[in-house]
């Protein structure tokens, strides 16, 4: 369907005590099928005693919205009414992340007898309609679950959660029918446009949740492929040429990099969905997968090499990555300053995660405010420009890339640190106004800092033409 085209992403979800200060964590790639379909980050209001009919641009899903609704961060298209909203990504004001939504392709055996639902419950839609309702991880699966039930869906997604407690992540992979697994504490898992969920165990209503009756529809249309088990990857996915090529190296390499110990094949379709490392995970490790190309191995397209094996697999981070996010919650300080949301605009494997506090009650202009076309204002068009910037002398201007992306973390590290020690004792609207100053001056640090590091770069590109000749000084 035409409006399946804008979530070829890559997520990568941590559990708290896998984490290494705590905190749990769900991150996703936002890639389109074009090079540029320009988003903002705002802050939509909480509202009470409204009344309001919703209705998708992209594939007419129609729905009453509840009167009350929680104040939630979301990064949406800027051109709505040719792309539709699609929300994203963010936090309700309970503390609560979504990001919707990991694309996903049920087999032509389930769909048979399950099809999609042209105008149900699509991605455009789903964060608007789900987010300012929910009140946990846990919730949000229900309550997407139940919206599910009652208009079916046009497409596979997959859905990331979390709260302080617990992350989830819900496969849909039919018109009506879905499976979610419950992230163990000190597990971590990696999914990427295939389904992921492996063994469901029905008795165990801590870690799985379901769509009703799909134990008889998988019984009655004999669809389990497995002699044993309930195997959700194998009865409902694909296992095909393309998610050799195109999904499994994704996980792959993030398993690699988590797990260096372990030898697996890219193309393996036996890569397993929750995962244990001896490694401590942390805010930049999540960063370096999303940013990722294949780094430091015979499939990365920017390295020198093969040219087949170059082009072999899709990349993680890809110039149409329209946004990338980390989504935090931790449990190690003030609960109302506890969701952080680490942001790139650009390209990820050349633009920093900047930290945003999700308490808070609005975004700077240059991020709330994008526009359709370049501009030398919003931060979407800055970050863009400096990953073409970038790419355009990668050899010459990678290592410089390199220690501006290092010497940022830092930076935004000691950002994120220094403003919880000054809003250590503050609650409330005082700690809501905090915070939100506390974005507002961080986007105006990476602004100058940003704007000073493309200017370095332009004047060295200079230097770099190829109409020059040097045969006398004088000359």
């Amino acid at each position: 369907m035409s409006y399946k085209h804008l979530s070829a992403c890559t997520s990568v979800l941590v559990g708290k005590n896998a984490s290494i200060d705590g905190s749990t964590m769900i991150a996703r790639n936002d890639d389109t099928f074009l090079p540029l379909t320009p988003q903002r980050f705002y802050v939509h209001d909480a509202v009470t005693g409204r009344k309001k009919t919703w209705v998708s641009g992209q594939n007419g899903f129609t729905a009453e919205m509840p009167a009350d609704g929680y104040r939630y961060l979301a990064t949406p298209n800027v051109e709505v009414d040719k792309e539709g909203v699609y929300a994203e990504s963010g936090f309700n004001e309970k503390n609560v992340a979504m990001s919707a939504t990991e694309s996903v392709y049920g087999n032509e055996r389930a769909l048979a007898f399950d099809p999609l639902v042209e105008n149900g419950l699509a991605e455009d839609s789903m964060q608007s309609m789900v987010l300012p309702f929910i009140n946990s991880a846990r919730h949000g699966v229900e309550y997407l679950g139940n919206l599910i039930k009652e208009y079916g869906s046009p497409e596979g997604n997959g859905v990331l959660f979390s709260d302080k407690d617990e992350v989830w992540y819900m496969e849909i992979v039919t018109g009506h029918h879905w499976v979610a697994q419950r992230i163990p504490d000190d597990a971590y898992a990696v999914t990427a446009n295939q389904v992921a969920i492996q063994q469901v165990d029905f008795n165990d209503p801590d870690n799985f949740m379901y769509s009703d009756g799909i134990q008889e529809f998988v019984e009655k249309y004999h669809l389990n492929t497995d002699k044993k088990g309930f195997n959700f990857r194998h009865i409902f996915g694909t296992d095909n040429e393309k998610d050799r090529h195109y999904n499994t190296p994704r996980v792959w390499f993030g398993q690699r990099y988590l797990n260096p110990e372990i030898k697996q094949e890219p193309t393996s379709s036996d890569l397993p969905f929750i995962c244990h490392t001896s490694k401590k995970i942390s805010v930049e490790d999540i960063e370096y997968i999303l940013s990722s190309h294949y780094n430091e191995t015979e499939f990365d397209p920017l390295a020198r090499g093969n040219e087949d094996t170059k082009t072999k697999f899709r990349p993680i981070s890809m110039n149409r990555t329209q946004n990338s996010h980390v989504l935090q919650i931790r449990n190690d300080v003030n609960e109302e300053a506890s969701a952080i949301m680490w942001l790139s605009f650009g390209v990820p494997a050349y633009s920093p995660f900047v930290p945003f506090f999700g308490n808070v009650t609005d975004t700077d202009p240059s991020y709330s405010e994008t526009p359709v076309h370049c501009d030398d204002v919003s931060a979407y068009w800055m970050y863009r420009k400096l990953s073409v910037l970038v790419e355009s002398h990668y050899s010459e201007f990678i290592q410089d890339d390199v220690d501006f992306l290092t010497a940022s973390k830092e930076k935004l590290r000691r950002h994120v640190q220094d403003s919880l020690d000054k809003a250590a004792g503050m609650t409330g609207q005082a700690l809501t106004d905090y915070l939100t100053e506390q974005n507002h001056t961080i986007v105006k640090v990476m602004r100058d800092d940003v704007e000073d590091f493309m200017h370095r770069l332009f004047e060295k590109g200079l230097t770099l033409s190829k109409l020059t000749y040097n045969m006398d000084k004088n000359l």
